[in-house]
């Protein structure tokens, strides 16, 4: 007996939308390597970077607990803990805790923390401009093809 093989072979709208969601994941790999290689200019490890930015701007606060920032950097508590432990250290941020639970801990940015994120801010304000536009150009057209290499 013969079996019927199920057809994998994308529509050519499929196609669009897979060289699209392509192209997209491109974009954004190079603003992640865009802003890791920044972030490492300014002395900071991209990881110290993120947290920077969750406490300056994920509450709209200007500070954060470490549940919240766990849930922006999207890692475990205890890791979160660690770096800002070394964040810390670094004197990038500081902890304040609770008056009434000593369990509740504010992470706020310190003036060093805050010129070096004024800095990476600075930084990424044209790459994003960049990147906003090829995403802009690459939802109207087709993303641009790649040239096969000889003997493909």
């Amino acid at each position: 007996m013969k079996r019927q093989r199920s057809s994998t072979v994308p529509s050519s709208r499929d196609r669009l939308l897979i060289r699209r969601i392509a192209w997209f994941r491109y974009q954004l790999r190079q603003f992640v390597r865009f802003s890791e290689k920044a972030s490492r200019a300014c002395g900071v490890t991209p990881q110290h970077h993120q947290l920077l930015l969750g406490i300056a701007g994920y509450t709209g606060r200007g500070w954060a607990t470490v549940s919240e920032l766990a849930e922006f950097l999207q890692q475990r508590h205890n890791a979160v803990v660690g770096l800002v432990e070394r964040a810390a250290q670094k004197g990038l941020v500081r902890k304040e805790q609770g008056a009434r639970d000593r369990r509740f801990v504010r992470v706020l940015l310190t003036p060093q923390g805050e010129a070096v994120l004024a800095k990476l801010t600075e930084l990424h304000r044209d790459e994003l401009a960049r990147v906003r536009a090829r995403l802009l150009t690459a939802s109207r057209i087709r993303p641009p093809r790649v040239r096969q290499s000889p003997g493909a």
